[in-house]
């Protein structure tokens, strides 16, 4: 195999290549789809490479009408649904083995299928473990629940969580990621899992933050985040007033980037949701819902000089405001 095309893809380019071929494969396809698809594939090498490795996890799962060639054709949530169908058996080892083997750890890694407690693309869900603490866990995200005689250790494999510590135990809370680890002391907080690192909101009393590669812990305090690497602390920031607004469905900007809502937006449906570069840098303030994104694309049409051009279920960009015909 080359190692160019072994090389992974990010989660969003592989959503967009899955998206594609559940396009094209539903029988409906136009001759525009077909010409779109081929700009599209053209476009970018990560594009072009995530097409080949979608083919060759067809390759390695090669019954046409086997169970993992037909949960790979599923969206990513009916995937999941897929392989839970599947069970225990060998067939459902392959798929996620192969999945992870093709993708590499930012997309669908082994850990998140046998996390403990995991959502799919757009699902929240709130836990209360056994010491009373609350944990609401955000899109597309999975944890580990370790407690023993000596310590609380939740272990975040993806995406992202509030946690309301319970009070009433002496052991030690701890959150863990890839990046190191946070001690809760009495607190309410934010972890998320991002491709560069992990970033910590403290969101009531204080959490002690520690690098996987550093022997010291720095304190952060109510209305303070930073982002955690393995080998450091980024810079102290104040956290933003509506850090916790997932919680409550909500999505609240403040002067933000429309590339940057469209991203955040994208994390809660299955599928590419893309924005033209040349409206990449408009601003916009507001509140989004976050379980019918559809209508949080909506609610740009208002105020922004902005379309939506919806060519699948899985297929939508934002682009620029088409000029009306004279």
């Amino acid at each position: 195999m080359n190692p160019a095309s072994s090389k992974p893809v990010s989660a969003r380019v592989l959503d967009a290549a899955i998206a594609w071929q559940l396009s094209l494969d539903s029988g409906s396809d136009s001759s525009l789809a077909r010409e779109e698809f081929a700009q599209w594939h053209a476009a970018d090498e990560e594009h072009a490479r995530a097409w080949r490795q979608l083919g060759m996890l067809d390759a390695r799962f090669s019954i046409a009408t086997g169970p993992a060639r037909v949960a790979l054709l599923q969206s990513r949530e009916g995937l999941r649904r897929r392989v839970r169908q599947l069970g225990s058996g060998l067939a459902s080892v392959m798929l996620v083995i192969g999945l992870a083997l093709f993708t590499g750890e930012r997309y669908l890694p082994v850990d998140y299928w046998l996390a403990d407690h995991r959502t799919a693309t757009g699902e929240q869900r709130t836990l209360r473990l056994a010491d009373g603490t609350l944990i609401n866990l955000n899109t597309h995200s999975a944890l580990d629940v370790r407690f023993d005689e000596t310590q609380r250790r939740i272990v975040l494999q993806e995406g992202e969580i509030l946690i309301e510590t319970g009070h009433n135990d002496a052991r030690p809370f701890i959150v863990e990621t890839r990046d190191g680890q946070m001690r809760a002391l009495g607190t309410r907080f934010v972890v998320r899992r991002e491709d560069h690192g992990t970033r910590l909101s403290v969101l009531q009393s204080a959490v002690a933050a520690r690098p996987q590669t550093r022997p010291d812990e720095q304190v952060l305090h109510e209305g303070q985040q930073v982002l955690m690497r393995r080998d450091g602390l980024g810079p102290l920031l104040a956290t933003n007033a509506a850090t916790d607004a997932w919680t409550r469905g909500m999505l609240v900007v403040d002067n933000a980037r429309l590339e940057d809502l469209i991203h955040e937006l994208g994390r809660y449906r299955p599928g590419h949701l893309g924005v033209d570069p040349g409206i990449a840098d408009l601003r916009i303030t507001g509140s989004f819902p976050l379980h019918n994104t559809d209508l949080a694309l909506t609610a740009l049409l208002p105020t922004l000089p902005v379309q939506i051009e919806k060519h699948t279920p899985w297929w939508v960009n934002v682009v620029a405001k088409a000029d009306p015909q004279p």
